[in-house]
């Protein structure tokens, strides 16, 4: 049976987006992983997204909380809002309490990758405070670490992410994610996927 990892993420303006899209390419790289991206619920109306400036959703498809019990790993993507997570996606992690009641997340493997405005803004703030939500439900925190290798200390260019997962950042908007952050969110993928397919196949 395959091991199933689920990319759940929430994406204003396409970067957290694009990050969660070569976070499945790693994690399909594994042989024996099926990976799956899906949406969170926006919570701000078409009209109010348009004056922000944000591009139409994809299609990819909006996820419930139950369904987030089929994964048997999962990473979470989300854009910083003041060095947290946006609230879009916090109001679905607000979702899960009947989840949380069953502690029926607890065991599996998580990861989290993100996406700020600047260098300042919360590239370590936001998992960690993300962090708490995942210890609610019982899950496994998954960090990369170092595992990235060299790519984790490139200091000739301007790199997102951390020891905490795959980051980038989005300026005002119209930078997107660089071959270095994009290569580091493969990396995530691949290493969590990898992660996951031991802990179900030791369990089995």
């Amino acid at each position: 049976m395959a091991t199933k990892v689920y990319i759940v993420y929430y994406s204003t303006y396409g970067h957290v987006e694009r990050l969660a899209k070569e976070i499945k390419k790693g994690a399909e790289s594994v042989e024996g992983v099926e990976a799956k991206l899906w949406q969170v619920p926006e919570t701000l109306s078409d009209e109010i997204l348009s004056k922000m400036g944000g591009p139409p959703k994809s299609d990819v498809p909006i996820i419930t909380p139950n369904e987030l019990v089929e994964a048997d790993g999962i990473l979470f993507g989300f854009p910083t809002r003041f060095g947290m997570m946006a609230a879009q996606f916090k109001a679905f992690i607000d979702s899960t309490g009947g989840l949380w009641r069953t502690q029926a997340l607890a065991g599996k493997p998580a990861g989290i990758f993100y996406s700020t405005g600047s260098q300042g803004g919360g590239q370590e703030t936001t998992p960690l405070t993300a962090i708490t939500q995942l210890t609610h439900h019982g899950m496994i925190f998954v960090p990369i670490g170092y595992t990235f290798g060299a790519g984790m200390f490139e200091m000739g260019e301007i790199k997102g992410g951390s020891p905490y997962g795959a980051g980038t950042y989005a300026g005002d908007g119209s930078r997107q994610p660089s071959d270095l952050e994009l290569a580091q969110a493969f990396h995530q993928g691949k290493y969590i996927a990898g992660i996951t397919k031991k802990l179900k196949t030791s369990a089995a």
